[in-house]
């Protein structure tokens, strides 16, 4: 496959300029740019699209949503030494890439000037689940973007796309089907990235649902949090502290079911009726 632009290999702009990935940040710098653009390409048609890009490091993947046709790049990087290596992209493509320096957990996205806006990212480990539950709980809804394109463990991969009845089947599963379409695209091998992970990561990529169901994104988190913390109990007994079989009755919901079995939709039919009692605490 020909090289993506005339900018160098990933592993000589990382040698000159002295960057090593950090565990302490979530790195893993993913070098090969076949699969960078593999990955930009996944997304779908990208002109006339923003699209915000977290952890972009030396900018494999920054580089690829480029050459693939974004209109422009706003990419999210709090490590300050991948800075110069991602200038040369701002040379490269000029105009096309904004750099903003900060956490993405803080970032909001009120200056997009109505853009169409795509997520596409190599998320960092140790904060990925978090943005994922930000985007999916993001109001109003449907939300800003079109689309999410990102890169997970492939063990959070599954348990983001897993049905009822799944054993990777959880809390962020039913997030994740209430407000999204979810699938899992193909997997990224481990020796793909420097240093290279001891798990194989996965492309998931959600569209969110125009018209998801009606319910109360806190009542949905507190209702799988119980539920799944005892995930081996009947349900009488893992939600025994939000009404147990009360609220079970009211849901129509049989108590001696467990949380695995439970559809999306019997989520927020019982997180409905723990939004109707007062005493309910928040999260």
């Amino acid at each position: 496959m020909p090289a993506i632009d005339d900018l160098p290999p990933l592993r000589d702009v990382i040698a000159r300029h002295g960057l090593d990935a950090r565990k302490s940040l979530g790195q893993n710098f993913l070098l090969d740019l076949n699969l960078t653009a593999k990955i930009a390409r996944a997304a779908g048609p990208l002109e006339g699209r923003t699209v915000i890009e977290v952890g972009p490091g030396p900018g494999g993947l920054t580089r690829a949503l480029l050459a693939e046709g974004a209109d422009r790049v706003i990419a999210i990087e709090r490590d300050s030494r991948c800075l110069p290596a991602l200038a040369e992209i701002t040379h490269r493509y000029p105009g096309r890439l904004r750099v903003i320096v900060g956490d993405a957990l803080e970032f909001r996205p009120q200056d997009l000037d109505n853009s169409k806006v795509k997520i596409v990212a190599n998320l960092p480990y140790n904060i990925g689940t978090r943005l994922l539950v930000d985007w999916i709980t993001a109001e109003p809804w449907p939300p800003y973007y079109e689309s999410l394109t990102l890169m997970f463990q492939r063990e959070v991969a599954q348990r983001i796309i897993a049905k009822a009845g799944a054993s990777a089947y959880g809390r962020l599963s039913v997030l994740a089907g209430w407000r999204c379409e979810t699938r899992l695209l193909f997997d990224v091998p481990a020796q793909a990235f420097t240093p290279p992970p001891k798990v194989t990561s996965s492309i998931v990529q959600l569209h969110p649902r125009d018209k998801p169901l009606q319910c109360d994104v806190s009542a949905l988190e507190r209702v799988t949090q119980a539920a799944f913390g005892q995930r081996r109990k009947m349900l009488r007994q893992s939600l025994k502290a939000l009404g147990g079989e009360t609220i079970l009755a009211q849901a129509g919901i049989d108590p001696q079911r467990r949380a695995e079995t439970l559809s999306v939709e019997e989520f927020c039919t019982l997180a409905s009726v723990i939004n109707q009692v007062r005493e309910v605490r928040p999260l």
